[in-house]
């Protein structure tokens, strides 16, 4: 049996029948590393050989065989091995819970071994004295902005990206400092890239800080797009992958004086927003039937036909109440200040690259002029780097904002101090940080809870089989997800074509989906 007296965020190192197994996976792990590799190993696999007594705790200190980490319901912490024919099954009080791994230990040891030497560029823990955050997409936009605000503040960042050249690229461009950020490479399509990338943070420097941030919008595809795993690229870049890496650092970043989880949220994920309400297509995961149904192949979160644009803000939507749901679960065990916030409009961020030229030319001037919700790429990365490292933003569960929450429409600002009057609105430039009002669907607590346990299937973390099944839907909400399509404000009815996704001769110029994939 699992160990109850261990708190439900820590990781649980299986029992293994016989150590001998242990060796012979070590061994065979060995036997794929280069030649001096090998020799570092050899201590590790003699080690490994006597310690019959003590095999768990040696294991799980290396990481292998480790049972991925959750909280359930309730906060229930006494797990036993279920007496269930069903593979990788145990129980959690009365619940039963599924671990969806491949259930191959011995195939798990040789590659988590082979992880552990993957790594050997990280500086030691904290040798510096610097906190240290990891920040997804760091390479461009909103990402490269809180990397250098966070430089400037005296942070280590780890910038976690897809193209490490290009990254370096613009470090060099942007004059980081030497010694105060490296570059590790995820790619957020792929759950092993993500368990490799989370291996690796885990065997360098004390992480203070995750920050969840790269970003996949696809307005202009005409159909779902899905990666190898088989889940709709934008549903497992901006939150599958995020929900798993979030799940995996847990029991790492706690161990910070300071830690905090950030993820990114946005104003269409927001329906009580003037951006999330009065844009259609709204963000709804319905019942979550998509992802109930297994989502590999599946083209949205709630079941329905595929739209890029709610694709997109469906995604926010779950990052923002997975921020939520993880303060109720793990928050006041762990001590980890779980947020996420809106930085504002960023209308000339390259995630826009999908859209039409005039689109990408008027869209800013309507922001600054119009609506009053512009903010500048540097100013959102000076936002997102003061919720990672602000004490005033150490509380706990909070989405955060500024100027108005972006549910204000543009006004004129009347003052006598000249930096504070003019065009005011839609969480526009300026203005203080303050606790934003999430929508009702984001504080949607039971929903949530399904959300949770759902993703954690999806990534193969231990989950709760009693909120997985599918959910039976009315007419009108089947009508629901399957609604009209639409332009931006403007619903189109189904007969009538809707050719946004179509291939014109944006690809010609390189700035379609199909060329740039739609990523920051």
């Amino acid at each position: 049996s699992l160990s109850p007296s261990l708190p439900p965020h820590t990781p649980r190192p299986m029992r293994l029948a016989s150590p001998p197994v242990i060796l012979l996976a070590a061994a065979a792990a060995a036997a794929a590393l280069p030649g001096g590799v090998r020799t570092a190993a050899r201590p590790l696999l003699s080690r490994t050989a006597a310690a019959r007594c003590g095999a768990d705790r040696r294991l799980s200190r290396m990481g292998l065989a480790q049972m991925p980490t959750r909280r359930t319901l309730n906060e229930m912490t006494n797990y036993r091995m279920s007496n269930s024919p069903t593979p990788n099954t145990f129980k959690v009080g009365r619940a039963t819970v599924v671990h969806a791994e491949s259930g191959n230990m011995f195939m798990d040891a040789i590659k988590n071994l082979q992880d552990s030497f993957s790594n050997v560029q990280m500086p030691s823990v904290g040798s510096d004295g610097k906190k240290t955050a990891v920040i997804t997409g760091a390479s461009s936009g909103l990402g490269l902005q809180a990397t250098r605000s966070l430089i400037e503040k005296g942070y280590f960042v780890i910038m976690g990206v897809r193209d490490v050249e290009k990254a370096q690229m613009v470090a060099e461009e942007f004059e980081f400092p030497e010694g105060s950020y490296s570059i590790e490479e995820v790619e957020l399509e792929d759950f092993d890239s993500v368990r490799r990338f989370a291996r690796r943070l885990q065997s360098g420097r004390q992480v203070d800080a995750l920050v969840c941030n790269a970003a996949l919008y696809l307005p202009a595809s005409p159909e779902a797009q899905y990666t190898k795993e088989g889940y709709e690229r934008s549903a497992q870049v901006n939150h599958l992958s995020h929900f798993l890496l979030t799940n995996l650092m847990m029991p790492f970043i706690q161990k910070s004086k300071d830690p905090r989880i950030v993820i990114v949220g946005s104003i269409t994920g927001n329906t009580n927003t003037v951006g999330g309400g009065a844009v259609w297509p709204w963000a709804d995961l319905g019942k979550l039937n998509g992802l109930a149904e297994g989502g590999k192949g599946v083209p949205m979160i709630d079941g329905g036909n595929f739209n890029g644009a709610k694709a997109y803000k469906d995604s926010k939507l779950a990052n923002m109440m997975t921020v939520l749901e993880a303060h109720r679960r793990y928050h006041d065990s762990t001590g980890i200040t779980f947020s996420s916030l809106y930085p504002g409009c960023i209308a000339e961020s390259a995630l826009f690259r999908d859209k039409k030229p005039w689109f990408r030319k008027l869209f800013p001037l309507f922001m600054k002029y119009v609506t009053g919700g512009y903010v500048s790429e540097p100013e959102a990365g000076d936002r997102l780097a003061q919720v990672v490292s602000d004490p005033l933003c150490k509380k706990s569960g909070v989405y955060w904002g500024w100027n108005g929450g972006a549910k204000t429409v543009a006004y004129l600002k009347v003052s006598a101090n000249p930096e504070e009057r003019g065009l005011v609105g839609a969480g526009g430039a300026g203005g203080e940080i303050f606790e934003n009002e999430p929508s009702g669907a984001v504080k949607d607590e039971e929903k949530a809870k399904r959300l949770w346990e759902l993703s954690a299937r999806a990534v193969g973390l231990p989950y709760d089989r009693s909120y997985v099944d599918v959910l039976p839907e009315t007419a009108a909400e089947i009508a629901a997800k399957n609604g009209p399509k639409s332009l931006p404000g403007i619903p189109l009815p189904n007969f009538v074509p809707d050719s946004r996704g179509k291939l014109d001769k944006r690809a010609a110029e390189g700035t379609s989906s199909a060329i740039l994939e739609g990523r920051q």
